[in-house]
């Protein structure tokens, strides 16, 4: 805290509100006042909450603790809460101020986590002069419009990162020379299976040679149901997510291991496929999922996939030079995730530094 700045507490600054709009009640509600979610504007309805511009907080659910600011004759659903600047207090250093709070000091419940007003309405918070706030507001909002400048050219560059090794891996497999063939996976492989057993089923194991893993959805389970004795997979192969969000998603694997749900394993004739060739044509191929709801992939679909691939001499060279590319990338997408982790904790500390005093 500034020694000689004056302080109060946040409820001093704000009034808290409720809203007990549900999505559900106003589906068939139609109007033009704004009616914002967490996910920002919702759809605008025949009636409004706020009068004047105000901030809310995300209360319940993800994203607990998160502020927004809102625009006059609006509303927030349910799940957030309204914070409405009192008399001689700035909505933008407000703003700022709960953007430095950390709200998983706050939170409660654990299955769906929730944030109180109760609970850091006695947050330490500085009664300034409304000039004085005005000032501090205007010193931030020209650190963080050079910071968000910053961020979004990191963004750019881990992005054309990413795209320039999924160009090149595109260029291989479309400029293809005349001793390539095709054939379907199911062709050019030793086995296309999926993994259908339960971790459940492993559990009543009872040994201490419990050493090979087992994998579902290509994530290495964990805990009681991590290893088994079982291998079903002796052989390398390549793992694809069969279902759910990261469906498609593929790894290699040169250790024995027990796949089970929601992954399909593809195990490749060695005298025709070089299996990190295999890898890379899995993942230049447009994978179509079937399910709307659920995204999934099932073996049958695999099977028919057409690739094309050159003398297995010519994949070991293709696969030295994707991999050498693949390395080069992830090295700068390292470089730029940090830069924008970076640029993210020197959004905190000037917050920091803001309401100490040490920007004035």
């Amino acid at each position: 805290m500034m020694k000689d700045w004056e302080y109060g507490v946040l409820e001093d600054a704000v009034n808290k509100g409720s809203s007990n709009i549900s999505l559900n009640k106003v589906k068939d509600d139609e109007g033009e006042y704004p009616l914002f979610s967490a996910k920002g504007l919702n759809k605008t309805i025949s009636f409004f909450h706020q009068e004047k511009e105000y901030l809310a907080i995300i209360k319940d659910g993800a994203g607990i603790g998160r502020v927004s600011k809102h625009p006059a004759k609006s509303s927030v659903v349910a799940t957030m809460q309204y914070l409405i600047p009192k008399d001689g207090f700035d909505i933008g250093f407000i703003q700022y101020f709960l953007n430095g709070i950390d709200f998983q000091k706050h939170r409660k419940g654990s299955t769906i986590p929730h944030v109180y007003f109760k609970d850091y309405k006695s947050e330490p918070f500085p009664l300034l002069e409304l000039t004085q706030q005005k000032q501090i507001v205007k010193i931030v909002d020209q650190a963080f419009t050079a910071i968000d400048k910053a961020k979004n050219n990191a963004k750019q560059n881990l992005l054309n990162a990413k795209q320039l090794f999924e160009s090149y891996l595109q260029n291989v497999f479309e400029n293809k020379g005349e001793d390539w063939v095709e054939k379907t996976l199911g062709e050019v492989c030793e086995n296309i299976f999926a993994g259908g057993d339960k971790p459940k089923e492993y559990s009543k194991l009872k040994t201490d040679k419990l050493n090979i893993p087992i994998y579902a959805n290509a994530v290495k389970l964990r805990g009681l149901y991590g290893f088994t004795n079982i291998a079903r997979v002796t052989k390398p192969s390549v793992t694809i997510s069969a279902r759910g969000s990261g469906t498609g998603h593929t790894e290699l694997r040169k250790e024995h291991f027990l796949p089970i749900v929601r992954l399909i394993v593809v195990i490749p004739n060695s005298d025709l496929i070089n299996l990190e060739f295999l890898k890379h044509i899995i993942d230049s191929l447009v994978i179509v999922r079937s399910g709307s709801a659920i995204p999934q992939l099932t073996v049958p679909v695999i099977k028919k996939y057409q690739v094309s691939f050159p003398p297995i001499q010519q994949q070991q060279k293709i696969v030295k030079k994707l991999n050498a590319l693949q390395a080069q990338t992830k090295k700068l997408e390292i470089i730029y995730e940090q830069k924008i982790a970076d640029l993210e904790e020197l959004k905190k500390s000037i917050l920091q530094k803001a309401f100490s005093g040490a920007l004035t």
